[in-house]
Protein backbone atom coordinates (compact mmCIF):
# COMPACT_ATOMS: atom_id res chain seq x y z
CA UNK A 1 0.00 0.00 0.00
CA UNK A 2 1.54 3.37 -0.95
CA UNK A 3 2.41 5.91 1.69
CA UNK A 4 -0.15 8.64 2.19
CA UNK A 5 1.01 12.07 1.11
CA UNK A 6 -0.47 15.16 2.71
CA UNK A 7 -1.86 17.91 0.54
CA UNK A 8 1.08 20.28 -0.11
CA UNK A 9 -1.22 23.22 0.47
CA UNK A 10 -1.43 22.19 4.11
CA UNK A 11 1.96 23.93 4.28
CA UNK A 12 1.66 27.73 4.75
CA UNK A 13 4.74 28.24 2.55
CA UNK A 14 3.07 26.33 -0.27
CA UNK A 15 -0.10 28.34 0.19
CA UNK A 16 1.87 31.58 0.12
CA UNK A 17 3.69 30.47 -3.02
CA UNK A 18 0.38 29.66 -4.72
CA UNK A 19 -0.93 33.14 -3.87
CA UNK A 20 2.31 34.78 -5.00
CA UNK A 21 2.03 33.04 -8.38
CA UNK A 22 -1.65 33.98 -8.68
CA UNK A 23 -0.70 37.62 -8.13
CA UNK A 24 2.09 37.38 -10.69
CA UNK A 25 0.09 35.59 -13.39
CA UNK A 26 -3.37 36.96 -12.53
CA UNK A 27 -4.70 33.42 -12.68
CA UNK A 28 -6.86 32.71 -9.61
CA UNK A 29 -6.60 29.61 -7.47
CA UNK A 30 -9.20 27.49 -5.69
CA UNK A 31 -10.03 28.45 -2.09
CA UNK A 32 -7.76 26.77 0.43
CA UNK A 33 -10.89 26.09 2.49
CA UNK A 34 -12.26 23.84 -0.26
CA UNK A 35 -9.84 21.12 0.78
CA UNK A 36 -9.21 22.33 4.34
CA UNK A 37 -12.56 23.65 5.59
CA UNK A 38 -11.34 23.96 9.17
CA UNK A 39 -8.71 26.60 8.44
CA UNK A 40 -8.92 29.49 10.88
CA UNK A 41 -8.04 33.17 10.89
CA UNK A 42 -4.78 32.23 12.61
CA UNK A 43 -3.99 29.87 9.73
CA UNK A 44 -4.66 32.68 7.29
CA UNK A 45 -2.21 34.96 9.10
CA UNK A 46 0.39 32.17 9.05
CA UNK A 47 0.15 32.16 5.26
CA UNK A 48 0.22 35.96 5.15
CA UNK A 49 3.47 35.98 7.15
CA UNK A 50 5.05 33.77 4.49
CA UNK A 51 3.63 35.73 1.56
CA UNK A 52 4.74 39.21 2.60
CA UNK A 53 8.51 38.54 2.42
CA UNK A 54 8.03 37.04 -1.03
CA UNK A 55 6.40 40.28 -2.19
CA UNK A 56 9.02 42.48 -0.53
CA UNK A 57 11.94 40.51 -1.98
CA UNK A 58 11.50 42.29 -5.32
CA UNK A 59 12.03 45.72 -3.77
CA UNK A 60 8.48 46.57 -2.70
CA UNK A 61 7.84 48.08 0.73
CA UNK A 62 5.07 48.31 3.29
CA UNK A 63 3.61 51.83 3.41
CA UNK A 64 0.76 51.08 5.79
CA UNK A 65 -2.07 48.66 6.48
CA UNK A 66 -5.61 48.03 5.39
CA UNK A 67 -8.27 46.83 7.76
CA UNK A 68 -11.23 44.90 6.43
CA UNK A 69 -14.47 43.54 7.81
CA UNK A 70 -14.97 46.67 9.91
CA UNK A 71 -18.70 46.92 9.25
CA UNK A 72 -21.30 44.82 11.04
CA UNK A 73 -22.82 43.79 7.71
CA UNK A 74 -19.53 42.41 6.36
CA UNK A 75 -18.75 40.60 9.61
CA UNK A 76 -22.14 38.90 9.48
CA UNK A 77 -21.58 37.98 5.82
CA UNK A 78 -18.26 36.26 6.56
CA UNK A 79 -19.40 34.95 9.94
CA UNK A 80 -16.89 36.69 12.20
CA UNK A 81 -16.96 39.21 15.01
CA UNK A 82 -13.61 40.87 14.36
CA UNK A 83 -11.90 42.75 11.51
CA UNK A 84 -8.89 41.45 9.61
CA UNK A 85 -5.84 43.27 8.26
CA UNK A 86 -3.08 43.12 5.70
CA UNK A 87 -0.14 45.30 4.69
CA UNK A 88 -0.43 47.99 2.03
CA UNK A 89 2.43 47.92 -0.49
CA UNK A 90 4.02 50.88 -2.24
CA UNK A 91 3.54 49.23 -5.63
CA UNK A 92 -0.23 49.35 -5.21
CA UNK A 93 -0.49 53.11 -4.67
CA UNK A 94 -2.13 55.51 -7.14
CA UNK A 95 -2.64 59.24 -6.74
CA UNK A 96 -6.03 60.87 -6.97
CA UNK A 97 -7.25 61.29 -10.54
CA UNK A 98 -5.14 58.39 -11.77
CA UNK A 99 -6.11 55.88 -14.42
CA UNK A 100 -6.25 52.37 -13.00
CA UNK A 101 -5.91 49.49 -15.52
CA UNK A 102 -8.25 46.52 -15.15
CA UNK A 103 -5.64 44.15 -16.54
CA UNK A 104 -3.58 44.57 -13.38
CA UNK A 105 -6.21 42.65 -11.42
CA UNK A 106 -8.27 39.46 -11.50
CA UNK A 107 -11.75 40.46 -10.29
CA UNK A 108 -11.49 43.97 -8.88
CA UNK A 109 -14.09 45.88 -6.94
CA UNK A 110 -13.85 49.35 -5.46
CA UNK A 111 -14.66 50.69 -2.01
CA UNK A 112 -14.58 54.26 -0.72
CA UNK A 113 -13.08 54.62 2.73
CA UNK A 114 -11.58 57.03 5.21
CA UNK A 115 -7.84 56.60 5.60
CA UNK A 116 -5.46 58.14 8.09
CA UNK A 117 -1.80 59.10 7.92
CA UNK A 118 0.18 58.50 11.09
CA UNK A 119 2.20 61.34 12.66
CA UNK A 120 3.64 59.32 15.54
CA UNK A 121 4.61 55.72 16.17
CA UNK A 122 1.70 53.80 17.70
CA UNK A 123 2.28 50.40 19.30
CA UNK A 124 0.01 48.15 21.31
CA UNK A 125 -1.04 46.72 23.62
CA UNK A 126 -3.38 49.02 25.46
CA UNK A 127 -3.89 51.61 22.71
CA UNK A 128 -7.18 53.50 23.13
CA UNK A 129 -9.17 55.41 20.56
CA UNK A 130 -7.95 58.66 22.08
CA UNK A 131 -4.34 57.44 21.90
CA UNK A 132 -4.89 56.73 18.22
CA UNK A 133 -6.46 60.12 17.62
CA UNK A 134 -3.44 61.82 19.16
CA UNK A 135 -1.05 59.85 16.95
CA UNK A 136 -2.83 60.61 13.67
CA UNK A 137 -1.55 63.40 11.42
CA UNK A 138 -4.82 63.60 9.55
CA UNK A 139 -7.32 61.95 7.24
CA UNK A 140 -7.28 61.44 3.48
CA UNK A 141 -10.07 60.64 1.07
CA UNK A 142 -9.37 57.23 -0.43
CA UNK A 143 -10.63 54.48 -2.67
CA UNK A 144 -9.51 50.91 -2.17
CA UNK A 145 -9.53 48.45 -5.03
CA UNK A 146 -10.07 45.03 -3.55
CA UNK A 147 -9.16 41.97 -5.55
CA UNK A 148 -9.09 38.26 -4.87
CA UNK A 149 -6.57 35.71 -5.99
CA UNK A 150 -9.22 33.17 -4.95
CA UNK A 151 -11.42 32.13 -7.87
CA UNK A 152 -14.83 33.80 -8.15
CA UNK A 153 -14.46 35.50 -4.76
CA UNK A 154 -15.39 32.18 -3.12
CA UNK A 155 -13.61 33.26 0.02
CA UNK A 156 -13.97 32.22 3.58
CA UNK A 157 -12.18 33.98 6.40
CA UNK A 158 -8.89 32.06 6.19
CA UNK A 159 -8.74 32.56 2.42
CA UNK A 160 -9.10 36.33 2.51
CA UNK A 161 -6.71 36.75 5.45
CA UNK A 162 -4.07 34.68 3.67
CA UNK A 163 -4.56 36.83 0.57
CA UNK A 164 -3.54 40.01 2.43
CA UNK A 165 -7.17 40.79 3.27
CA UNK A 166 -8.01 40.75 -0.45
CA UNK A 167 -6.08 43.92 -1.17
CA UNK A 168 -5.46 45.07 -4.72
CA UNK A 169 -4.56 48.77 -4.88
CA UNK A 170 -5.51 52.11 -3.40
CA UNK A 171 -6.04 55.66 -4.53
CA UNK A 172 -5.57 58.45 -2.00
CA UNK A 173 -5.92 62.19 -2.14
CA UNK A 174 -2.84 64.33 -1.58
CA UNK A 175 -4.47 66.49 1.10
CA UNK A 176 -4.03 65.30 4.68
CA UNK A 177 -6.77 66.97 6.71
CA UNK A 178 -6.42 67.54 10.44
CA UNK A 179 -9.33 65.81 12.20
CA UNK A 180 -8.96 67.66 15.49
CA UNK A 181 -12.42 68.87 16.41
CA UNK A 182 -14.09 66.63 13.80
CA UNK A 183 -16.39 63.83 14.92
CA UNK A 184 -15.02 61.19 12.57
CA UNK A 185 -18.07 59.01 13.11
CA UNK A 186 -20.14 61.61 11.27
CA UNK A 187 -17.95 62.08 8.19
CA UNK A 188 -20.37 61.46 5.34
CA UNK A 189 -19.45 59.99 1.97
CA UNK A 190 -21.14 60.11 -1.43
CA UNK A 191 -19.95 57.73 -4.13
CA UNK A 192 -20.74 58.40 -7.77
CA UNK A 193 -20.03 56.54 -11.00
CA UNK A 194 -19.89 58.65 -14.16
CA UNK A 195 -21.64 61.45 -12.29
CA UNK A 196 -24.49 59.32 -10.91
CA UNK A 197 -24.74 58.69 -7.17
CA UNK A 198 -24.59 54.97 -6.49
CA UNK A 199 -24.04 54.76 -2.72
CA UNK A 200 -23.50 56.70 0.47
CA UNK A 201 -21.92 56.02 3.82
CA UNK A 202 -20.58 57.48 7.03
CA UNK A 203 -17.54 57.00 9.22
CA UNK A 204 -19.52 55.16 11.88
CA UNK A 205 -19.78 52.18 9.52
CA UNK A 206 -16.15 51.37 10.41
CA UNK A 207 -16.21 49.88 13.92
CA UNK A 208 -18.43 52.74 15.05
CA UNK A 209 -15.59 55.23 14.51
CA UNK A 210 -12.74 54.97 11.97
CA UNK A 211 -10.27 56.15 14.61
CA UNK A 212 -11.23 53.07 16.65
CA UNK A 213 -10.01 51.02 13.69
CA UNK A 214 -6.54 52.56 14.08
CA UNK A 215 -6.52 51.65 17.77
CA UNK A 216 -7.64 48.09 17.00
CA UNK A 217 -4.91 47.72 14.40
CA UNK A 218 -2.16 49.08 16.66
CA UNK A 219 -3.11 46.57 19.35
CA UNK A 220 -3.25 43.62 16.95
CA UNK A 221 0.11 44.59 15.41
CA UNK A 222 1.54 44.93 18.89
CA UNK A 223 0.73 41.28 19.56
CA UNK A 224 3.01 40.49 16.63
CA UNK A 225 5.85 42.78 17.66
CA UNK A 226 4.91 45.37 15.01
CA UNK A 227 3.74 48.97 15.15
CA UNK A 228 2.23 51.73 13.07
CA UNK A 229 5.08 54.01 12.08
CA UNK A 230 5.13 57.74 11.20
CA UNK A 231 3.89 58.19 7.63
CA UNK A 232 2.03 54.89 7.54
CA UNK A 233 -1.37 54.93 5.85
CA UNK A 234 -4.22 53.14 7.62
CA UNK A 235 -7.23 52.25 5.49
CA UNK A 236 -10.15 51.84 7.88
CA UNK A 237 -12.65 49.82 5.86
CA UNK A 238 -15.42 50.28 3.33
CA UNK A 239 -18.34 52.57 4.10
CA UNK A 240 -20.58 50.78 1.57
CA UNK A 241 -20.91 47.54 -0.38
CA UNK A 242 -18.04 46.85 -2.80
CA UNK A 243 -18.76 47.85 -6.43
CA UNK A 244 -17.52 45.84 -9.45
CA UNK A 245 -15.47 47.97 -11.86
CA UNK A 246 -15.56 48.19 -15.64
CA UNK A 247 -13.29 49.92 -18.14
CA UNK A 248 -14.40 53.40 -19.09
CA UNK A 249 -16.00 54.19 -15.73
CA UNK A 250 -15.01 57.12 -13.53
CA UNK A 251 -15.59 56.90 -9.79
CA UNK A 252 -15.68 59.86 -7.45
CA UNK A 253 -15.84 59.60 -3.67
CA UNK A 254 -16.72 62.84 -1.88
CA UNK A 255 -16.15 62.98 1.86
CA UNK A 256 -17.56 65.66 4.13
CA UNK A 257 -14.74 67.83 5.46
CA UNK A 258 -11.84 65.66 4.27
CA UNK A 259 -12.07 66.04 0.51
CA UNK A 260 -12.63 64.14 -2.71
CA UNK A 261 -10.82 61.42 -4.60
CA UNK A 262 -11.44 60.27 -8.17
CA UNK A 263 -10.26 57.40 -10.31
CA UNK A 264 -10.83 56.42 -13.92
CA UNK A 265 -10.87 52.75 -14.87
CA UNK A 266 -9.13 51.83 -18.14
CA UNK A 267 -8.82 48.46 -19.83
CA UNK A 268 -5.07 48.20 -20.02
CA UNK A 269 -1.88 49.83 -18.83
CA UNK A 270 -0.40 49.60 -22.34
Amino acid sequence: MPDTVSDPLADPVAKATALFEARRTRVPIAPFTDTEPDLTMADGYAVQRELVPMLLAGGDEIVGYKVGLTSTAMQRLIGVDSPDFGPVLASTRYTGGAEVPLDRFIAPKMEAEISFVMRERLAGPGVTTEDARSAIAGAVASIEIVDSRIADWRIKLADTVADLASNGAFVASDDVVDVAGIDTRLIGMVLSRDGEVIDTGAGAAALGDPVAVVAWLANVLGERGLALEPGHLVMTGALHAAVPMAAGETYRAEFDRIGTVEVRVVASSS
